[in-house]
């Protein structure tokens, strides 16, 4: 009997330490991010370029040289997807297989990083550059020395843990957003990173209502609002929680900008979208600023 409450009162303990630990990393070390992305503030980029920018003849998706080409010209937020390579090593590269993004053919998974290495970046019109597929490491690095800011895609084959890891052994936690597609993959990223800001999914009311039975605070979410325009209540109702909303123009709704005038990321910027992701990142930029 006193062996099971021994054993008792040291997971006990054991819990109220963990607790513990959460709560000194969110007083602490909370991200600079969780206070600059407020609906009520204006002091943060206003355009996140997709996959780290495409489109753009002889500069490759997820590429750091890319970054540093549009950071030169405007100021913006720099989506990235996160892969990992056969020796477990934290890559940028958005497709399981590297034939599409670079000279090369194989699955990422089974590569170790030195092999990648071997393989140059191609623009997305199919022309290899001089570039090499960056590890996140050296990405993080290069954010933190400019005050360059990441929402970073966790590919499903790489865990939230691991990416979580690097980031801090970067001391990088102001410089990304975790991006997580679903209530439970926001759970799990606040339980690894309480004190970070999240991307989540609030493409309509239902999902917002479904956030806020969670135990992540509004003050962490930053409203990836979907790729379609929502109503206009869900805008305003997420920045009366002061929560910043993102609207995905990639594909469609760049299409139409791209048809009809870019005065219309103005149009949907003033319906009460915060931040525009795009595959145009050059253009936005100019529409709206």
């Amino acid at each position: 009997m006193k062996r099971i409450l021994l054993f008792f009162l040291l997971i006990s303990f054991l819990g109220c330490k963990q607790s513990k630990s959460n709560d000194e990393i969110k007083t602490n070390n909370t991200s600079k991010l969780i206070e600059v992305f407020k609906a009520s503030n204006t002091n943060y980029p206003n355009i996140s370029v997709h996959r780290g920018g495409k489109g753009l003849k002889n500069y490759p998706e997820n590429c750091l040289e890319t970054l540093q080409y549009i950071s030169d010209s405007i100021s913006a937020v720099y989506e990235v997807d996160i892969a990992q390579t056969k020796d477990s090593k934290l890559v940028l590269m958005h497709d399981n297989s590297i034939e599409r993004t670079t000279n090369g053919s194989g699955l990422v998974k089974n590569l170790t990083y030195s092999e990648l290495r071997k393989f140059n970046l191609q623009d997305d019109y199919g022309y290899a550059t001089n570039f090499k597929a960056p590890l996140f490491s050296e990405v993080l690095k290069w954010c933190e020395a400019n005050n360059i800011i990441l929402t970073v895609d966790i590919k499903r084959s790489v865990s939230i843990e691991r990416v979580i890891e690097v980031i801090r052994k970067a001391n990088a936690a102001d410089n990304c957003i975790i991006i997580t597609y679903n209530v439970a993959q926001a759970e799990l990223a606040y339980k690894h990173a309480p004190d970070m800001l999240l991307s989540v999914s609030t493409r309509n009311h239902k999902e917002f209502d479904r956030l806020l039975e969670t135990n992540i605070p509004t003050e962490n979410m930053l409203a990836f609002t979907g790729t379609r325009l929502s109503n206009v209540s869900l805008y305003k109702r997420l920045h009366d929680a002061d929560i910043v909303c993102m609207l995905g123009t990639l594909g469609n709704l760049d299409r139409q900008a791209e048809a009809r005038g870019n005065q219309l990321y103005t149009t949907w910027k003033n319906k009460g979208i915060d931040i525009l992701a795009t595959d145009r990142p050059f253009e936005a930029y100019i529409a709206t600023n």
